[in-house]
């Protein structure tokens, strides 16, 4: 029983987190920074890294006394709605993994062309015998976001979080990232970001750990790219003081290749298995 409610939330969460994570500098705090460096404006970003289309698959192992087990695969999709990105999430188990656990998520976002920030975010959670649905809405010119939370869509309580800053969701702060110029970073540069998750604003910590030559993909090939080093959230997931490592290409896309992320039990690892419809060709690819 332990190991089970030591599952909980891990699966589509401990890879959401790390992307979360990945670089999103907020607008105030930016000690630590080089002093030329200017990140994109968190209020005002424009998309040069993603496109229509785009369709990224992960596996997903977690480990649990030194065996790896594959668990599922995640999704995500971006379509071009006209007016805003709508970028779906959707996490599964494997069946050979759901005779003990099984997980259906689905978190999805829709972002602002223009601005890159959240208009509304969609969680749809369901794993094992938890639940969870949580439907917020972003005010982002009046510095509010509403969001409507329960253990099922029928039976949900409203919540109003006042926003002191422009704000990204679990999902649109990976795009974000994608779209921040790393090449002024330093090594061991510390970079603080700021995320609503669960009706709880989170400050949150990120380190560069500079470029990696040739970080090899099982099933997919070799890739050049640059490494960073997220603080996590401490809670029913992570411990306080795990450290994960993320792989993202050294190319436009800046795509994350693969996550290796420690849970409350065990260790949750993502490798990037397919991707299509980008926008630029993978150079990175070696």
């Amino acid at each position: 029983m332990y190991f089970l409610s030591s599952l909980r939330r891990p699966f589509l969460l401990g890879l959401l987190l790390p992307l979360v994570c990945l670089i999103g500098s907020t607008p105030t705090g930016s000690e630590g920074l080089k002093p030329e460096y200017v990140a994109s404006d968190p209020c005002h970003t424009d998309n040069v890294a993603f496109q229509d289309g785009e369709k990224v698959v992960y596996k997903l192992f977690y480990n649990w006394n030194f065996v790896w087990l594959s668990a599922g695969e995640v999704t995500f999709n971006v379509h071009d709605t006209g007016t805003a990105w709508h970028v779906a999430v959707r996490g599964k188990t494997y069946p050979s993994y759901e005779w003990f656990y099984k997980v259906r998520d689905n978190y999805e976002s829709f972002l602002d062309k223009e601005t890159l920030l959240p208009k509304m975010h969609l969680k749809d959670v369901h794993e094992g015998g938890y639940t969870r649905y949580d439907r917020t809405t972003f005010d982002q010119k009046n510095g509010m976001a509403v969001s409507m939370r329960g253990k099922t869509r029928d039976e949900l309580k409203r919540k109003d979080i006042p926003l002191e800053e422009c704000m990204h969701d679990l999902i649109s702060i990976v795009y974000y990232a994608r779209n921040l110029d790393y090449d002024e970073m330093r090594l061991n540069q510390e970079i603080p970001i700021k995320i609503l998750m669960d009706q709880e604003i989170y400050p949150l910590r990120i380190k560069y750990l500079g470029t990696e030559d040739e970080t090899k993909v099982k099933g997919v090939g070799k890739f050049a790219t640059r490494k960073f080093s997220p603080q996590l959230i401490a809670g029913d997931v992570f411990n306080e003081g795990d450290e994960m490592t993320i792989y993202v290409t050294d190319d436009d896309n800046k795509l994350p290749v693969m996550i290796e992320s420690p849970v409350s039990v065990g260790s949750v690892k993502a490798v990037l298995k397919s991707y299509s419809g980008l926008r630029y060709p993978m150079t990175a690819k070696r």
